[in-house]
């Protein structure tokens, strides 16, 4: 099937995936824009799980104080180079996951880092609000609650506030495959004016 230039520039602007990338994905989608897009989003996602191993040691510290001056983020966002260090793509990227824990207040990046005994105390606490259910059925609602909370507290698992269809983690591997490089993001402080230390 031939694919012309205009459709290719189309899928360029709206995927910001390379020509041949958009071209090779229109002909597999038979010119179908929405296949094309969904094709470049599988490998893109594919292209970013195989980066995931790789060495990130240069990046951002970057600030951010909200309007009012009440509220502030700190946070250190590693990639592989320099160079993308100072990309526009990875900066915005950046700025997006302090306005992110600005409006959102998590408490860590990833779930791992949630401390045992707030997890913990969370468990006692569902298992206090369920009554009358066997046990199995407990620790399975118990369960779900935990992964709920995860949602609230963990960065990379919140619903990204300018696109609450995706999560901060899937935004993320996006800008992997945008970018072509591992990103992490390593660790933020969120600081709120006249809150308890």
């Amino acid at each position: 099937m031939e694919i012309s230039a205009g459709i290719v520039k189309e899928l360029r602007e709206k995927t910001n995936a390379g020509m041949m990338d958009c071209k090779k994905a229109l002909q597999e989608a038979g010119g179908d824009m929405e296949k094309a897009v969904e094709i470049l989003r599988k490998k893109g996602l594919s292209m970013a799980s195989k980066r995931s191993g790789r060495e990130t040691k240069e990046g951002v510290i970057d600030s951010y104080i909200h309007l009012g001056n009440k509220v502030g983020v700190l946070i250190e966002v590693n990639c592989e180079t320099d160079f993308v260090a100072r990309n526009e793509v990875f900066k915005t990227f950046v700025r997006d996951l302090m306005l992110q824990i600005a409006s959102s207040s998590p408490l860590c990046v990833r779930r791992e880092e949630v401390p045992a005994e707030l997890i913990a105390k969370e468990k006692d606490i569902a298992r206090a609000q369920i009554t009358g259910k066997p046990d199995n059925i407990v620790e399975k609602i118990v369960e779900g609650k935990i992964n709920k909370y995860y949602e609230q507290v963990c960065l990379l698992e919140q619903a990204f506030v300018k696109n609450p269809d995706i999560k901060v983690e899937e935004l993320l591997k996006a800008k992997i495959a945008e970018i072509g490089e591992n990103i992490q993001v390593r660790r933020f402080i969120r600081y709120q004016l006249g809150e308890e230390l």
